[in-house]
């Protein structure tokens, strides 16, 4: 039996979390925008192009060449120690950047509040469609960036690039994908859903943020070479320049997927036994179980590319190749294709 009022009350809760995840999101840009540390971020240590090197070379006895006529030394190189900020913009930037972590705590609860209660109102585990486990999806991506600024706070005014998507994905959840609370179906009625389903939504919450930070990484990258070989930046030099480095870009995407793997893989491993439990074997390539099984090698790949010095450098890649794996199966697989997961998809 169904609780109406607790779904109502629940479903209530979840548009308040993407009202508060979207005010948390727009502290994130105004510090982006405005705050001390994409101004570190701007002035951080970039290759400097040869030509450029070459102007500041003394000869024997001579004068550099990157004085001006008036025997002034030059002006510090883009590179050199980040000036200090201590503007009262800056200062403001950085209290909003804190306000905007409070939110997003306070948006996490007001979301598991959410999943709590629904769970209470059907009286199961509340993942059971894609509403129910896009909310699943959505706070595990927001609770990996929270971790993720315990040990690197440095990175926080990228949040804007991490709530983001997961406002995008909490707004498609609560429109497109939605689905009253219902019991859940015989086919589901088993203890291996809590187990199964939760690693799968929470590792896929984690992997989420991880190909944010490494989209950010790739236009980081492409933003220091071009400046690096004296080229126009274009596209990257819009957003690149306020960007953690990439060696901390990098770090954090791949801890974050390095973390996600096993839970991931601990999660295809729990399907197979329930589908021994409730279809008498444990493989079948259903649909879903393919493109699980398609996405698990692509993240094996990642992780062996990053370890490997030849590949690193298409390592970026990968991890996105392997969350748009993930995505299709999420998406295309669950509404489009039919199979033996059905039950998983609108209804």
């Amino acid at each position: 039996m169904v609780s109406t009022s607790l779904a109502h009350f629940s479903d209530t809760l979840f548009t308040t979390a993407i009202a508060t995840y979207a005010v948390a999101t727009v502290g994130y840009a105004a510090e982006y925008a405005f705050g001390q540390r994409g101004r570190v971020a701007e002035t951080a240590v970039l290759p400097v192009p040869a030509s450029a090197r070459e102007k500041v070379l003394v000869a024997a006895g001579g004068v550099s060449s990157a004085a001006d006529s008036t025997g002034a030394p030059p002006a510090p190189a883009r590179g050199g120690p980040p000036p200090a900020v201590t503007t009262s913009r800056a200062v403001a930037s950085s209290r909003i950047g804190r306000f905007a972590v409070g939110v997003t705590v306070l948006g996490v609860l007001i979301q598991l509040s959410s999943i709590v209660i629904r769970g209470v109102a059907v009286d199961e585990i509340p993942w059971s469609n894609m509403y129910e486990f896009s909310s699943v999806v959505g706070v595990v991506a927001v609770l990996a960036f929270l971790a993720a600024l315990v040990r690197m706070p440095q990175i926080r005014h990228l949040g804007i690039f991490v709530m983001g998507p997961v406002v995008v994905v909490m707004f498609l959840a609560g429109t497109v994908l939605y689905s009253r609370a219902e019991p859940l179906v015989p086919a589901l009625q088993s203890y291996w859903l809590a187990i199964h389903v939760t690693a799968a939504a929470s590792s896929e919450g984690i992997l989420m943020t991880s190909s944010a930070l490494t989209l950010l990484f790739l236009l980081r990258r492409r933003y220091e070479a071009r400046t690096a070989a004296g080229l126009p930046t274009r596209f990257s030099g819009a957003i690149a320049p306020k960007l953690a480095p990439t060696a901390t870009l990098d770090k954090v995407a791949y801890r974050l997927a390095a973390f996600a793997f096993p839970v991931y893989t601990f999660g295809i491993i729990c399907g197979a036994i329930w589908a021994e439990a409730a279809w008498g074997r444990y493989w079948g390539w259903d649909p879903k179980e393919t493109w699980a099984f398609i996405a698990w090698v692509i993240y094996a790949a990642y992780l062996h590319a990053r370890a490997t010095a030849g590949m690193r450098k298409w390592a970026p890649w990968i991890n996105l190749l392997g969350f748009g794996a993930m995505t299709f199966n999420f998406f295309v697989v669950n509404i489009v294709i039919s199979g033996l997961h059905s039950y998983a998809g609108l209804n």
